[in-house]
């Protein structure tokens, strides 16, 4: 069954185009069309243009069989990017996981940013710098949590990741303004961790793919124009469906551009619920296949800057505090960002993103005067909020198909540790799309049936 709308949007493209004809040779158009629309056809259409979404549209020009063989749309709803997640987040990256694969895609990640202009670099540009600081990351854990983080360093060492175990004297000796009260045991990245920029990342991955021939879109996808049909399988009838087109509503206009396409990827990230709802995942009935909704939900996160002069130096790691409250050094000159994730109870309203300021007050900058007795007489500069794409199953991405819409896949659902895995996250959709499976990495763990199945994949190290 085809919805009906198609006609309607058929229709439209194909009144525009014979009010064209009539009119060789000029470039006057009759219905006054908006600049920036999209191709009326793709091969794959990318909905989201954060660095999820412009790491699939990479990775598919980069690996495609043939130059030009992929027309790759990719459609971002906010110009600015001041919403957006990649932007807005503290950019580090780490291998201190508890799951191989997290582990093996921040590896892959790794590399592949320590060689980002053999990868991203354009031709007669500048190279690009993404401003990497190789501190490490430091993780603390009390008596109650020393088992589990010994174990999580026991399997990334097993992935090839070079983590070593401190005692609290031993931590005290390397970081002699760290209060050890409390800590048991710590573990430390000695080497592919750190922060860099997010935005120079989401930059070079937009800049290069453009120049491979992605179209860029700025746009909000308001529907899908979708095809369905009925299955009898052994547990009863189900309802399989495709999707035809993408219709695109244009900023601060009426007009809206219908994309006919053959794959939709979903790197909505926060929306990307919101987006499969649209082509009906999770809107049937309860208990069902087509009634399991996509798992990924707004979460909103605060991150505060700091000033203190006297507080630790250059070699100040990312320092992820038994409590959940994290910091690093933000640049020179006694400048400090940070923040902690609320308890489920207390998550803030994701109507928009202004920022709770006594919650630096109440929950954080106890934490930090705790740990590091220095931040007793810390100043706050500035502070923003952003939005992590929380899986509210398991804390960890979703990538690859529906089982039932058979054209859309996903890249989302990161919580909070997607800007570091876009590379390798990117390549595994791509290598999915162009080979049928994946291949650098086998990510089949994180497919979209373990929400079917009830089967979680837990990642213990979520900060």
């Amino acid at each position: 069954m085809v919805n009906e709308r198609r006609c309607c949007r058929l229709t439209h493209v194909s009144f525009r185009k014979k009010l064209k004809e009539t009119l060789p040779g000029s470039d006057w158009d009759p219905l006054g069309t908006t600049k920036g629309l999209p191709p009326e056809r793709a091969d794959v259409v990318i909905v989201g243009g954060g660095v999820m979404g412009w790491s699939v549209a990479y990775w598919l020009k980069a690996l495609e069989p043939r130059r030009d063989a992929l027309r790759v749309v990719v459609i971002e709803k906010d110009p600015t990017y001041s919403r957006a997640s990649t932007v807005l987040s503290a950019g580090g990256i780490r291998q201190q996981f508890s799951l191989p694969e997290n582990i093996q895609m921040s590896l892959y990640s790794a590399f592949f940013l320590r060689t980002i202009n053999e990868h991203l670099g354009v031709v007669n540009e500048p190279p690009i710098d993404i401003q990497f600081n190789p501190s490490g990351y430091l993780f603390l854990a009390s008596e109650d949590e020393a088992a589990k983080l010994e174990n999580n360093v026991r399997i990334q060492r097993a992935e090839g990741a070079e983590v070593s175990l401190l005692s609290p004297a031993q931590l005290k000796k390397k970081y002699p303004w760290i209060n050890t009260d409390g800590v048991a045991v710590a573990s430390y990245g000695l080497e592919n961790e750190g922060w860099f920029d997010p935005w120079s990342l989401l930059n070079a991955f937009r800049r290069k793919a453009m120049s491979m021939g992605v179209y860029q879109c700025f746009g909000e996808v308001i529907s899908f124009t979708i095809s369905s049909r009925e299955i009898m399988v052994p547990e009863g009838e189900l309802t399989f469906s495709h999707i035809n087109y993408v219709r695109v509503q244009m900023p601060n206009s009426l007009e809206y551009q219908p994309v006919e396409c053959s794959l939709v990827v979903n790197a909505a990230g926060p929306w990307s619920q919101k987006l499969a709802e649209m082509a009906g995942v999770g809107i049937g009935p309860p208990d069902t296949p087509e009634g399991i909704k996509l798992p990924v939900e707004p979460r909103k996160r605060y991150i505060f800057v700091w000033h203190c002069p006297d507080g630790p130096g250059l070699d100040c790691p990312m320092l992820v505090d038994a409590t959940g409250t994290y910091f690093r050094r933000e640049g020179l000159g006694g400048n400090y960002l940070g923040g902690l994730s609320p308890a489920e109870e207390e998550e803030p309203d994701i109507q928009d993103l202004e920022v709770d300021h006594d919650f630096f007050q109440e929950k954080i900058w106890p934490c930090l005067a705790h740990r590091v007795p220095v931040f007793e007489s810390l100043k706050v500069k500035s502070a923003w909020a952003g939005y992590y794409d929380y899986n509210t199953f398991d804390q960890n991405a979703v990538l690859g198909p529906h089982p039932l819409v058979e054209n859309m896949l996903f890249i989302t659902g990161f919580s909070g540790h997607g800007l570091q895995q876009s590379p390798a996250a990117g390549r595994a959709v791509a290598e999915l799309i162009l080979e049928g499976k994946f291949k650098t990495i086998n990510m089949e763990k994180f497919s979209f049936k373990r929400f079917i199945s009830g089967e979680q994949i837990l990642e213990r190290n979520v900060v």
